[in-house]
This record gives C-alpha cells, sequence and structure tokens, in this order.
C-alpha cells in the first residue's frame, strides 16, 4: 500500500491520527479518531482501518494496549497531503519589517540571511539555518610551474575562468617533468568535480597507504591540498538555536550522543552546507523525515527548508526540529520567509 494508493478514508484517519499526536504527543486512541476524523464510522472499523495502515507501515503501537504512533513514513504521506492542499504562503508583517530594517542598516544579503535565521529559530523554537551561496566551482585543471629551487607556482583553473595561484615550497626541488605528470594525475583523476569534493578527495587520497610509498603522487597530492585549503568556499551558512535541541520537545525521545552528533554536524559547516546541496536541488521546497536522511545524526530529526533562486545565487531557509512537528506552520514558515527574504533583497538591489 503506497502512499498515493492510500483510498480517501484512509488518508483522512491518518492525518488525523498525525494531528491529534503532534498536539497531545501521546498514542492516539481507536475511539478519538472515531471522534475527531469526521468519517462517521465505529471505533470498531477505525481499528480495522488502523490494523491495515499498521501494517503498511504508516503508523505503529508503541505498547499492546496503546493508541497508534505516526511513522517516519505516516508523516511522510501527511506532509504531501499537506503539499497537494497548500496555497501560497506569506510571512508575518513583524518578520518582514524586521528584514527590511537589517536590510537598511547592512544592506547585504549575507546579513538579511543571519537576520532571517535568528527571526525562523525564535518564532519556530527550533534550530534554523540560512544558506546563501553560488554554484560551486569545478575544477577545470590544475597546473604547477618550477620557480627554481623548492619553490612551485600551483594554479587552478575552473570554468569561467576563474583562476587561483599560490607559491608552495615543496620542501625539495621538483623536476619540471614531474611536475607535469603529477598536474596530469589530478586532472585526470578530479578533472569535472566540485572543488569542494576535490579537496576531500585529495585528504582521503594523502591518508592511504598506497601515498606512504609513491613519492610523485604523495607530492602533487601535498601541492595540490595546499593551494585547495586557501580557496574560500562558495556557501556561507547561518544558524540559530542550537539550545533549542535541549529543550522541549525537540529532543525529547532522543539520546545525547545523537544530539551531540548534530550539533557537531552544526558546527562543521562545510559538512552541513555538503548535506544541504544533496537535498536542495532547485528552488522551492524541501522537506526530509526521519529515516530519509542520507547522514545518520538527522535520522531523529525532520528538516524543512524553502530555497529561491536569482540568477547564479541561491538562499535557502530552514529548520531542524523533531519529526512530530508541526508541518504545516513551520513550512509556512520558512516559505514565508524565503519570498520575504527575495523581496527585501530586491528592494535594496
Amino acid at each position: 500500500m503506497g502512499s498515493h494508493d492510500l483510498s480517501e478514508r484512509s488518508r483522512v484517519l491518518l492525518t488525523t491520527l498525525v494531528r491529534e499526536y503532534v498536539d497531545t504527543g501521546e498514542p492516539v486512541a481507536s475511539q478519538m479518531l472515531a471522534r475527531r476524523s469526521g468519517l462517521g464510522v465505529s471505533s470498531a472499523t477505525v481499528r480495522n482501518m488502523l490494523a491495515q495502515l499498521e501494517d503498511a507501515g504508516y503508523v505503529y503501537q508503541p505498547h499492546t494496549s496503546a493508541g497508534r504512533v505516526p511513522t517516519d513514513r505516516g508523516y511522510r504521506v501527511f506532509v504531501d497531503i499537506l503539499l497537494e492542499s497548500r496555497t501560497r504562503t506569506t510571512v508575518s508583517a513583524d518578520v518582514e519589517n524586521r528584514l527590511r530594517e537589517e536590510a537598511e542598516r547592512w544592506p547585504l544579503m549575507d546579513h538579511v540571511l543571519a537576520s532571517a535565521s535568528h527571526l525562523v529559530s525564535r518564532a519556530a523554537r527550533h534550530l534554523a539555518f540560512a544558506l546563501s551561496g553560488a554554484p560551486d566551482a569545478l575544477l577545470q585543471r590544475i597546473e604547477f610551474v618550477a620557480l627554481g629551487g623548492s619553490r612551485v607556482l600551483v594554479v587552478v583553473v575552473s570554468p569561467g575562468s576563474q583562476v587561483w595561484q599560490k607559491v608552495v615550497d615543496a620542501s625539495e626541488e621538483v623536476r619540471p617533468d614531474d611536475l607535469v605528470h603529477a598536474a596530469n594525475y589530478l586532472n585526470t583523476e578530479f578533472g569535472g568535480l566540485p572543488l569542494v569534493d576535490v579537496r576531500e578527495a585529495v585528504l582521503a587520497r594523502l591518508q592511504q597507504e598506497r601515498t606512504l610509498y609513491d613519492q610523485l603522487l604523495a607530492r602533487a597530492l601535498r601541492l595540490a591540498q595546499s593551494m585547495l585549503e586557501d580557496i574560500p568556499e562558495q556557501h556561507t551558512l547561518y544558524v540559530e538555536g542550537a539550545a533549542s535541541l535541549l529543550e522541549g520537545d525537540t529532543g525529547r525521545g532522543v539520546s545525547l550522543a545523537t544530539l551531540r552528533a548534530l550539533l557537531e554536524m552544526m558546527e562543521e559547516k562545510a559538512r552541513m552546507v555538503r548535506l544541504l546541496n544533496q537535498y536542495i536541488d532547485g528552488p522551492g521546497l524541501t522537506v526530509v523525515i526521519g529515516a530519509e536522511h542520507s547522514a545518520p545524526d538527522l535520522r531523529s530529526f525532520s528538516l524543512v527548508a524553502s530555497t529561491a533562486v536569482d540568477g547564479t545565487s541561491t538562499r535557502t531557509v530552514g529548520i531542524i526540529g523533531p519529526t512530530r512537528m508541526r508541518y504545516s506552520r513551520t513550512i509556512a514558515l520558512v516559505d514565508g520567509t524565503t519570498q520575504a527574504v527575495s523581496r527585501v533583497l530586491g528592494g535594496v538591489h
């Protein structure tokens, strides 16, 4: 039974169950659902329908005598139903006015986004983030030029004629032929990849045993690393409200180890940026729920984000909170804030 194969009655029952559970935090009994769903059916019929939903993986029963609780799959159906009937959202005038005030004081996108993450975190009482950036630069080619002695000029070129260069001390004199071979190796292995991925791959190769015995390979990787680590990130990430992970319902049922791992991910902003880029492939809404996350550290949480694209730049506002989240309100908040940011920045420029 797939989410689109559910009957209308099952959809109504499931959405009622999710709403009740989000409101109360307690397993929902069949008697309650019979009263609240508006289906006009008996508790016995509801129990049969719940058994079918449980068999299909949309709900589960934490204890034999308890009611039902939605699974990540059940939340997914609920969110999909929300999005099917969703209309364009707007954010409160207070939020947009605060953003405009920030833009008047500091008419830069990053300042406005930092303010947006703060306002969203405060309104939702969850961890909020705002991400700005341009498309990741790709490696078109890398070149090494001998400057005499142990000095080497490292040149990195990306499509669009972006060029970065740095003079590096190779610690010993290097023959020009060896530099050509080193550059050819790197261009063959990594040409066409995003620079952020090349940086990670070079670090990984440096730690491989083979590198210990191949001086040419090790030299090529070290020269590349010395340049790549100086190339600035193409994205800026702002995070607000990390303390909310330890308060209220956000951390309910989540181990301290999981919370700690998520907080560490927030601090390793480059890692978080890479994860968000996996999820966000264009403008619009992104909702990732529980087990849908590729990162194990996030599987106890849901992520709701909204992205706007302006030319070659992107901006995303989002929230990370418990899977037991008020999805309708959260979606409206992040999407409305993203639209407000776009309007405010449009006025700035």
